[in-house]
């Protein structure tokens, strides 16, 4: 693969952003997938500088995750900002990450994309409920560097 371009069609992006659509259909949070080919660096401390480059950490209620891929290094964080992190169960992104994961393995990494996003917004819908003020603040689109 030698390109980020390569990893995902772009049907399978196509039906990861309509995933992204639905999970945040019932609530205010926001979650984006952002595909890398390689960082040269801990992956985490790239997840969280990419968190503020996207802007993710100027949601209202402190509720965005980003799911961040480094194809060609095969790794991929889960970050979600402060307002989600303190309410979901201790065990929630291990178990997201491990749904992910399963799905990689097999080289289904549309499947593994969709699990992670519809997980995290059944999260977010069950602590940050959509109300009639609610706006999409940030892009639903696939994000790549």
């Amino acid at each position: 693969m030698s390109k980020v371009e390569d990893f995902l069609t772009k049907s399978d992006e196509a039906e990861i952003v309509e995933a992204i659509r639905e999970a945040e259909k019932q609530t205010s949070g926001e979650i984006r997938v952002h595909l890398e080919k390689t960082y040269d660096g801990d992956h985490f401390d790239r997840a969280l500088e990419l968190f503020h480059q996207l802007k993710m950490d100027n949601t209202k209620q402190e509720n965005g995750v980003l799911i961040y891929v480094a194809v060609e290094d095969k790794s991929f964080v889960i970050y979600g900002d402060k307002g989600i992190n303190d309410v979901v169960p201790n065990n929630f992104w291990e178990s997201t990450r491990d749904a992910m994961q399963a799905e990689f393995k097999k080289g289904d990494f549309k499947q593994g994309l969709i699990n992670g996003v519809l997980s995290a917004g059944q999260q977010l819908q069950a602590h940050f409920p959509w109300d009639a003020d609610d706006v999409n603040e940030l892009s639903d689109e696939i994000s790549k560097s």
